[in-house]
């Protein structure tokens, strides 16, 4: 995808270089949306990270990181379509995956690289362990009521349903049975597969935990995408993985 700039064609996105200064906005009120306010600036690059704003189109062409509910989406499309604008999409089941797209759009279903990584993993090899007797377990903070996007991927990897996955909430069980340390209760995203055939059983446990676990991946992301020129579809950020970019 990454083409010398004289080798441009129509309808692929020219995203700033990493040494010339370029606006983020950040959309969404949340507490990840606020940590990447917060954080990502101070690493002392030429990245500007701003709330998301009606005067957000006056900036000319730039990267918008949608960590919102989706009420703002129509106006942040409008914008990255006028402008050529990429998109990081951080929500899961995100209304961009049916539309015709002018712009290029990146679905972040997570953004811990790492657990993007083991995710692709899964992605390309968990066909593999169909037949087996395969248990899935995820466990979040208690305040999470919904089965998280992420465990819903990486379960149909397995042929997995979301119903066969286990939930759990209750941080007494979090804390006695998988050891999901006491200062990490209040905020945790735990995965553990189980993959028995009676004689051989393997076992693989995914544990994220930390005040930002997921921002700096974010960076990570959004410096991809200024490095690379990307054609105006969607992209899924396995896609990032699978080229070599993160």
């Amino acid at each position: 995808l990454a083409l010398p700039h004289h080798q441009q064609v129509p309808g692929m996105s020219t995203v700033a270089t990493a040494d010339t200064p370029v606006h983020v906005f950040v959309a969404g009120s949340g507490k990840l949306a606020t940590e990447l306010l917060n954080g990502p600036q101070q690493r002392g690059d030429s990245t500007r990270w701003l709330p998301w704003s009606s005067t957000a189109p006056q900036a000319g062409r730039s990267i918008v990181v949608h960590a919102g509910s989706g009420r703002e989406l129509e106006p942040i499309t409008a914008y990255c379509a006028a402008t050529g604008s990429p998109l990081i999409e951080l929500a899961t089941g995100s209304v961009l995956e049916g539309m015709s797209l002018t712009f290029p759009v990146v679905l972040c279903p997570n953004t811990n690289i790492l657990m993007l990584k083991v995710m692709h993993m899964l992605e390309l090899g968990g066909h593999l362990f169909r037949g087996h007797h395969i248990r899935f377990t995820e466990s979040h903070q208690a305040q999470k009521q919904s089965v998280p996007g992420t465990a819903v991927s990486m379960a149909r990897s397995l042929g997995l349903e979301a119903e066969d996955i286990r939930s759990i909430r209750d941080p007494g069980v979090q804390l006695r049975s998988l050891q999901i340390p006491a200062a990490h209760l209040a905020r945790h995203a735990f995965h553990r597969v189980e993959i028995d055939d009676g004689s051989c059983r393997v076992k693989l446990e995914t544990l994220v935990v930390g005040d930002s676990p997921y921002v700096s991946g974010v960076a990570s992301i959004v410096a991809a995408t200024r490095a690379h020129k990307l054609d105006n579809r969607l992209y899924s950020v396995a896609e990032f993985i699978r080229q070599g970019w993160l």
